[in-house]
């Protein structure tokens, strides 16, 4: 038995239950010819016939009834594995590695994660907050919760709508800004905080770019964080992610969103975890509480 293709016995033991060969194909989700091509395989290893092969279908002879005795206890203990190792990921319990980026663990995710982890105890809560792409293939982390329009393709998971920025300003700095009788959307007059060129890829980055003179960018930030205290503190107007800059008294929003600067918001995984009950658990729960987000906008 040890020098045995354990492949090759699954399909044995596929078809002494089905009877038939296309019985077994269809347990196995096979072809005819790939279950033909297992037993034929079985039997040249151990040099014997195992069926009879009769137009009423597939009947075991001695040699076969022989190797399905002793199949029996192993298919048992291959079988009780199985369970207990399935069992094992059916359990809402472990630990959950979720990737996601400062903005969205401190303007949004934290309210959520405290309500799952109330629903399910016994699942502890590792947060990586970096605002690159971990790599979900090497384990760095089990899911991510990311604002991307180009999500990497090796990741599965669902859109769950779209996060929006707006410009803002402080009204300490407005109160400066109309003294000098600087026009509100003269955007070329104003002061400005801007994101550095690690933020380059942001529409909104993109759309200040083309209409702001360099020399009227007051500061650069690599942190969406880092923009709004600096705006708050009166250094300049600045796009910024109304799910952060909302909840700052001193800021005033200058124009409505503007939907070219909307950013998608995905909650992903890699494919192999997929259907791990507690992955699927959080994916499906985010996706479910951030749908009713009032910052989350359809996309």
């Amino acid at each position: 038995m040890q020098n045995l293709d354990w492949e090759d016995l699954r399909y044995f033991a596929a078809v002494a239950r089905g009877g038939s060969i296309s019985a077994a194909a269809r347990e196995l989700g096979v072809n005819h010819s790939t279950v033909l091509r297992r037993l034929d395989s079985l039997e040249q290893s151990l040099g014997v016939r195992l069926f009879e092969r009769l137009q009423s279908g597939y009947v075991m002879t001695g040699a076969g009834e022989t190797l399905r005795g002793r199949l029996g206890a192993i298919e048992e203990d291959i079988g009780s594995a199985q369970r207990a190792v399935g069992g094992l990921d059916e359990e809402l319990r472990g630990t959950i590695r979720l990737t996601t980026t400062d903005t969205l663990a401190h303007g949004l995710l934290m309210p959520y994660l405290q309500r799952f982890q109330e629903q399910h105890p016994a699942v502890q809560l590792q947060l990586v907050v970096n605002n690159s792409f971990l790599n979900l293939t090497q384990r760095e982390a089990d899911m991510a919760l990311r604002p991307s329009n180009t999500p990497p393709a090796n990741l599965v998971g669902r859109k769950v709508g779209a996060v929006a920025t707006a410009l803002y300003a402080s009204r300490a700095y407005l109160r400066r800004a109309d003294r000098a009788g600087i026009a509100r959307d003269d955007w070329a007059a104003h002061r400005w905080v801007a994101p550095d060129e690690s933020l380059a890829h942001l529409a909104a980055a993109q759309w200040l770019a083309e209409r702001v003179p360099p020399a009227q960018v007051a500061v650069r930030a690599d942190s969406l964080l880092t923009m709004v205290d600096a705006a708050r503190h009166g250094m300049g107007v600045a796009p910024l992610l109304c799910l952060l800059a909302d909840r700052e008294r001193t800021l005033e929003q200058l124009a409505p969103p503007d939907p070219r600067f909307h950013t998608q918001l995905w909650v992903l995984s890699h494919r192999d975890l997929r259907n791990v009950a507690r992955i699927k658990a959080l994916s499906q729960f985010l996706f479910d509480a951030l749908r009713e987000d009032a910052h989350i906008f359809p996309a």
